[in-house]
């Protein structure tokens, strides 16, 4: 008895999260004349080159090896 009440509530939820995804999944294509939005600087990955470059002098100090992304130096960040 106690696990169909430990059942319905899980089967429940797994039905809500699959009826969820699958609104997700009835789209249209992207038309031509609407991927100038998606090819704007801001939506690609490394869209500020000032926030690229800060977080690739904070990794290359951390990394604290020869190579770690193109400099070479301490784990200080003081080069």
């Amino acid at each position: 008895m106690r696990k169909n009440i430990v059942l319905k509530p899980v089967h429940a939820l797994l039905l809500m999260l699959m009826l969820g995804l699958s609104g997700c999944s009835i789209g249209q294509a992207v038309q031509p004349w609407e991927k100038e939005t998606l090819a704007r600087p801001e939506m690609t990955f490394e869209g500020d080159p000032l926030d690229t470059k800060y977080t690739e002098h904070i990794y290359s100090s951390k990394e604290s090896a020869s190579g770690g992304a193109g400099v070479g130096g301490g784990g200080c960040g003081c080069n």
